[in-house]
């Protein structure tokens, strides 16, 4: 059947079948599908709506009363039908079966209120996890970032999307691709690192994962948010065009490229005085036409009204919803606002183009049809959900291999560690026996379950103490201050317990929360990077005591660790393990597990500097001109283990050079280089091969090096491994003194490392040819193959 359907303009013709037959592809079902639609049924797809959000000042964001308080009744938020389900899960506490049941009773009367059948579209938090009541809580992102196993993300990840979609989720907002920039930031916890590869390798076998399990992954945040002046939330982003370029933008490419992330959020920052929200080069320019991205852009919550209330770009509600559009931003979250009446009524009056609506209305639709939303049978309750759980044995395994492989040792001086049983031990610090400790701010029990004590945290999670006391009958705890507060009177209590041991292990850090509610999390920033209210005291005063001190870290930033702290004859860092983290802690202190994890952060060691990661220039770096040492107290990468390495064997294949003269690499092709590995000591143990770049002269600065590749190699005593790297040279690319993106021809050198300051063999190279531009079709990994059983290591070959 064809009917005439009118539009703006002439009258056009469509099958108004054609949108059902799942023959058709997704986009031509929303083309043949949208002009069937209202105005009002085209804006009610647009936004979602929050049942259930706090509007009495005491909800999870400010300005959350501002704009939830006051909505529409819920049969007159559905009339027309409705985009987006915000958080039915992440809320308030529920049980998973009676949540995925109350869902499935709204998704049949959405459904049932709209002349098409389209139900909504759902999405949850997933940062750490399902945030719900009663589902596995993992690692943090830098936790993740520590780990440099991207095949154990995505394995965690693929566990998360298969929970969301058996609960009828079908969007996850995550994994955040913000490159760490400033550490008093304190959604630097939900950072992968400091490193762009490192962020965009690990954030898409994140986005594979979650999309493999049927679930939109949404990168988060696009782009600048992590680069906000004095590391304040929200606060204007401070960079320039090339940095935005080269550091903040690869990791969102990577995801889209090798991930195949089907959405994006926008950033709330604001780059040269133009708010992301309003950005149509950023939005439209960069994304959808020069990196031809195709899926769907949702706003930040409330992100579209705050382009008048926060930013004032805009006169009201109508503008900024017309600003937000034309920028390309498709769905208004996470409740209806800007995208409701004033939208309609800005279409109605010729303020707002009717067919921005159509635009982003097409791309909503289309993502419904590949999720099979609009597909015959679609049903919205899943057929086994009585079996549904979301915290099971699977689950908490994966958790805990994140988490043990997320410890890094920083320091282990005349190998106090592991620790034994015969020894007397004082577990000293305001973390130790705090299981929240182990969590990160977007976690649910400490996102949401904080505002319901009653409810209880809906998973077990042992504390430090709890782990250790297992292990060590010979253990004491004792205190000694809070996180935060300035409350000194319980350290002698800690200093005596110390005193009478063989060893103590003192464990510090930092409560995550929301909007000054924690010390690390999203509003949670610092104005330096001493540790939180007393504990450099507490730590002070145990160190003074002469007792052997194994530092313990968990937190979601690192901390200062300057001169005073070099007395601890062991530091071991942990970022907000999960929920099984304070087992795979005890686990390394013990030598039941022996640490692999590395740094993707750098520690400085000066708490009242401005931060700067590793990635700087040489006048970024320690010089002659500046009293001010910026060099870190550990640097990005480093981790140490409990056996030996022995690297040799370094070098370049197929150089084809004269003897003396760097091997050629063409501007345009590959370069093969490879070392062995062999653990050298009387345990198994994982050696992780970093691979940096060194460009010494460019025509502009770069930084001194920069992460282009690494490997796991599990080892077993004795046993050595080669690893390669054929490493395309696009990975040397960089944004030019004009703009462009080029393969620059000249001498860098590849350094195969133990971390950005600790490097095994230096393998001169010079790039030949003529200058290149690359794209966004660059070539963005180097292939890495290891090699099991390999020759012995040659102390004389290799590099230098």
């Amino acid at each position: 059947m064809t009917d005439q359907v009118p539009v703006d303009g002439p009258v056009v013709a469509v099958d108004a079948d054609e949108w059902r037959d799942p023959r058709r592809s997704p986009a031509r079902r929303a083309a043949a599908l949208l002009p069937l639609m209202s105005l009002e049924e085209k804006v009610a797809q647009l936004v979602g709506v929050w049942v259930g959000a706090d509007a009495s000042g005491d909800g999870v964001a400010p300005h959350q009363t501002d704009l939830v308080d006051g909505a529409p009744e819920w049969d007159a938020v559905i009339r027309h039908g409705l985009g987006q389900l915000t958080r039915p899960f992440g809320t308030a506490p529920v049980d998973p079966v009676r949540g995925a049941r109350s869902l499935a009773a709204s998704q049949a009367q959405i459904a049932a209120a709209s002349r098409f059948g389209i139900p909504a579209q759902v999405h949850e938090e997933c940062l750490t996890g399902f945030a719900a009541w009663r589902a596995t809580v993992y690692p943090s992102p830098l936790s993740w970032g520590a780990t440099f196993d991207p095949e154990l993300v995505r394995e965690m990840a693929g566990r998360i999307g298969r929970s969301l979609r058996a609960a009828g989720v079908h969007q996850g907002l995550a994994p955040v691709l913000d490159v760490t920039r400033d550490y008093r930031w304190g959604r630097t916890e939900e950072t992968i690192g400091e490193d762009p590869y490192l962020v965009g390798t690990v954030g898409a076998a994140y986005v594979r994962g979650l999309e493999q399990a049927g679930v939109v992954a949404t990168l988060k945040h696009f782009a600048g948010y992590s680069t906000s002046r004095g590391g304040r939330n929200l606060a204007p982003a401070q960079l320039g065009p090339r940095e935005l370029a080269d550091v903040i933008l690869p990791p969102f490419e990577m995801a889209l490229r090798l991930g195949g992330a089907r959405s994006v959020m926008n950033s709330y920052a604001e780059i040269d005085g133009v708010p992301v929200a309003a950005d149509e080069r950023l939005l439209t320019g960069l994304l959808r036409e020069a990196w031809g991205f195709t899926g769907t852009v949702v706003a930040d919550y409330f992100a579209v009204r705050f382009l008048q209330t926060l930013h004032g770009v805009a006169a009201g509600g109508a503008d900024a919803a017309r600003l937000a559009l034309t920028a390309g931003i498709d769905v208004e979250l996470p409740s209806v606002d800007a995208y409701g009446p004033p939208l309609v009524s800005a279409v109605r009056s010729g303020a707002v183009d009717e067919a921005l609506v159509d635009r982003a209305l097409h791309r909503v639709l289309t993502q419904k049809i590949e999720l099979g939303l609009l597909d015959d049978g679609w049903q919205p309750l899943p057929p086994d959900v009585d079996q549904l759980r979301l915290d099971d044995e699977r689950g908490r395994d994966v958790a805990l291999r994140l988490a043990r492989e997320g410890v890094v040792l920083l320091r282990n001086k005349a190998a106090l560690l592991p620790l034994t049983v015969h020894q007397r031990i004082a577990l000293v610090g305001p973390v130790a026996d705090d299981p929240l400790a182990m969590l990160g701010c977007y976690s649910f029990p400490l996102h949401v379950g904080v505002r319901h004590p009653e409810h209880g945290l809906g998973v077990e999670i042992p504390s430090l103490r709890d782990c250790l006391g297992r292990l060590f009958p010979r253990l004491t705890h004792v205190p000694g201050c809070a996180v935060t507060g300035e409350d000194t009177s319980g350290i002698p209590a800690a200093v005596a317990a110390a005193a009478a041991a063989d060893v103590c292990v003192l464990a510090v850090g930092d409560r995550a929360g929301l909007f000054g509610r924690g010390t690390s999390g999203e509003g949670c920033d610092a104005t330096d990077l001493r540790l939180p209210g007393v504990q450099a005291e507490l730590v002070r005063a145990v160190l003074a005591t002469g007792t052997p001190v194994v530092l313990v870290l968990l937190t979601g930033r690192p901390y200062a660790l300057g001169a005073e702290y070099d007395r601890a004859g062991a530091v071991v860092q942990a970022f907000f393990p999960g929920q099984r983290g304070g087992q795979a802690l005890a686990e390394v202190l013990a030598g039941l597990v022996n640490p692999s994890g590395r740094l993707p952060v750098s520690v400085p060691r000066d708490a009242g500097g401005l931060p700067g990661t590793y990635l700087s220039p040489p006048l970024g770096r320690r010089s002659q001109v500046s009293s001010v040492d910026p060099t870190p107290a550990f640097p990005f990468g480093h981790g140490l283990s409990y056996t030996t390495f022995e690297w040799a064997a370094a070098g370049v294949c197929g150089a084809g050079t004269q003897p003396g003269e760097p091997a050629a690499w063409p501007v345009d092709g590959e370069v093969s280089v490879h070392v062995t590995v062999r653990n050298t000591g009387s345990r198994a143990g994982t050696e992780v091969v970093q691979l940096y770049l060194h460009d010494p002269v460019a025509q502009t600065t770069r930084p001194v090096v920069r992460l282009i590749g690494f490997a796991r190699m599990p080892l077993q005593p004795g046993e050595a491994a080669r690893v390669s790297f054929e490493v395309p040279a696009d990975l040397t690319s960089f944004i030019g003194v004009d703009g462009r993106r080029v393969v620059e021809p000249g001498d860098v050198e590849l350094r195969l490392a133990r971390s950005s300051a600790e490097v095994a063999a230096v393998l001169p190279l010079r790039l030949v040819g003529v200058e290149r531009e690359v794209g966004h079709h660059r070539r963005l990994q180097p292939s890495v193959r290891v090699e099991s059983g390999a020759a012995p290591p040659h102390p004389r070959q290799g590099g230098r």
